[in-house]
This record gives structure tokens, sequence and C-alpha cells, in this order.
């Protein structure tokens, strides 16, 4: 199977580590994601594959693994959850569960701005979930609306269900194990904390400075920097104080641009403690009463449908 992944049609209809592939999802620079029938437990699976020349890097091989076990540990009803994770016939592979619903990407482009209460929600349980990671020393490393899942929920209370999704494991096995070249940034700019532009050890605290570029992006309608050029975006998260969200969305109180600001403050030590800290505080200087119920996990049974916006969050 060696140098297949580039190759979508020689695999369809192939059986791959207990996975018969049924069709391609979406691909990326780094992986291709099918569709995958379990055979063991009849269950459809989201399948990443990796491209084999990361699994010919023993050093990358053993980080991958190592990180993709953390992942599979954390049990959480806003993660994705991590069926499997290993190697087969020189290809890295991750069985995924695989969810309804579109990404809030696609949400936000049709949509725009969303209402405060939808924003709260969605940030709450975004924040619950990356928490979760945190406790288990495990970095997002790209918090992004194209990594959110947004499935449809169980009632008026919980409308909407939120996933996240592709953590940054193949990215911070690349960036441990010298894959990339000087210069190179791996991630996405739009969110990125000063001190992965800068070079310097991330921790939680840059999970909570893109989470704080993604809710201002929920309720402004754009993110926090918008800059033409990819130098002047990195300069502007390293120096450049943000805009006022009050400014941005008529109605917000002037309070939620504190809350703001220190989230998205240039040095880790001033932000908040906890994204969840974050999000309490930006609840209460908004005056939004949100619920705060957990929402019961919706996952497919059966034949899934043709393949839904959220492919692409799975790409690296």
């Amino acid at each position: 199977m060696s140098g297949q992944v580039g190759q979508p049609s020689a695999l369809i209809g192939t059986e791959i580590a207990g996975y018969r592939v049924e069709r391609e999802l979406g691909r990326g620079g780094m992986a291709v994601v099918y569709c995958a029938k379990d055979l063991r437990l009849g269950r459809t699976v989201a399948l990443k594959l990796l491209a084999p020349e990361y699994t010919r890097n023993d050093a990358f091989r053993r980080r991958f693994t190592q990180e993709c076990r953390v992942a599979a540990a954390i049990e959480h009803p806003h993660i994705v959850p991590v069926f499997e994770a290993g190697e087969t016939d020189g290809i890295l592979y991750i069985a995924m569960c695989y969810v309804i619903g579109q990404d809030l990407r696609a949400l936000l482009d049709r949509e725009g701005p969303l209402p405060v209460p939808a924003a709260l929600r969605i940030a709450a349980q975004l924040a619950s979930a990356l928490d979760a990671a945190h406790e288990h020393d495990l970095v997002h490393r790209d918090v992004k609306p194209g990594n959110v899942l947004v499935a449809k929920g169980v009632d008026s209370d919980h409308p909407e269900h939120v996933y996240l999704t592709d953590f940054g494991l193949a990215k911070k096995s690349l960036s441990l194990t010298g894959f990339t070249t000087a210069g190179e940034f791996v991630g996405t700019l739009d969110y990125v904390a000063p001190e992965r532009v800068s070079g310097r050890p991330v921790d939680g605290r840059s999970d909570l400075y893109s989470l704080a570029c993604l809710v201002y992006e929920t309720l402004a309608g754009a993110p926090p920097f918008r800059r033409e050029d990819e130098l002047e975006l990195l300069w502007a998260h390293q120096y450049d104080p943000p805009p006022a969200l009050s400014t941005e969305r008529p109605g917000i109180p002037a309070a939620a641009d504190d809350v703001l600001k220190k989230a998205l403050a240039k040095a880790p030590d001033d932000r908040h403690g906890t994204c969840q800290e974050f999000v309490a505080a930006l609840r209460a200087a908004v005056g939004d009463e949100v619920p705060r119920g957990r929402t019961p996990t919706l996952v497919v049974h059966g034949p899934p449908p043709e393949p839904p916006s959220w492919a692409r969050p799975f790409l690296t």
C-alpha cells in the first residue's frame, strides 16, 4: 500500500487495518480522509491516512503515535473521538468518529456574525473541550472555525452541538522532528498566538488566544486582525492591539472589550488562566444567560450521506 495515499481510486474498496475504504471525503498536503466501514464493529468512521514520506521518518512516526494515544485517551462530549491510530503497510492512519454536520467556517461564511447567545454557546463548548485537552498536556495548535464541527442539538436549549476536531498531532510531530524547513509556519495565521509566531514555547494559553480570535469572529464577522500581507498579519498578532469588539458589533457592551483584550494579550501570562475562565468572563460582560448543561453526543449509525462540508477539518 505504500505510496498509494495520493491515488484515491486505488484504495476505494480495499481493506486497511480492518477498515474498508468506501469513498474519499477530502485531502490536504499531508493526508487524505476517507469514509470507511469498520469491519469489526460495523460502524462508519472517518479514516485519515498520512502520506508515506512522513511514515519513513522514525522520529516522526514515534512522536505521532505517542500523541495519538494521548488524544484517544480524552473522553469529552465536545471532542471528536479517536477510535484507533497506528501504522499499516507503511502508512500512518487515524480512525475517528464520523459526525454529521457542517464546520463553523461554512456556517460563518453563510450566516455572517452569529447571534450573541449562539456565539456564547459555541464558545462555552469549545472552551470545555480545550481545557480537557490541556489537562492531558495536549495543545491543539490550530483552533479555527474550520476545525469546529457544528451538529444539530436535541432541544431548544441546546440547538447545536459543537465538536472540536483535528488536534495538531501531525503539526506538532513535524515541528519536533525537524520536518519543517527554516521559516516555514505550520498553522492558520488568522488565529495564531504571538508566541507561536516568535518560536517561543507554547501551552494551553496559545489555544486560548486562538479561541479568543475565533469567538471575536463569530461576533464581529471577521477575525480581530485583518491584513492583506501575511507578514503584516504576523506582525499584528505580535504587536498591534486588537480592535474593540464593541465598535465592530453594535450592542456589545464595552466591558466585553476588556475581556477580549485580556484573552488576546501578547504575553501568555497576561491572559486568563483557562479557556472556560475566559468564556465565563465574556458571558458576564455581555450579560447573556446561556444554558450550561451538556448536550448528548449525536453520532451517525448506518450508511452515511454524501460527504458533508466538515471533511476539511480533518486535513492538515
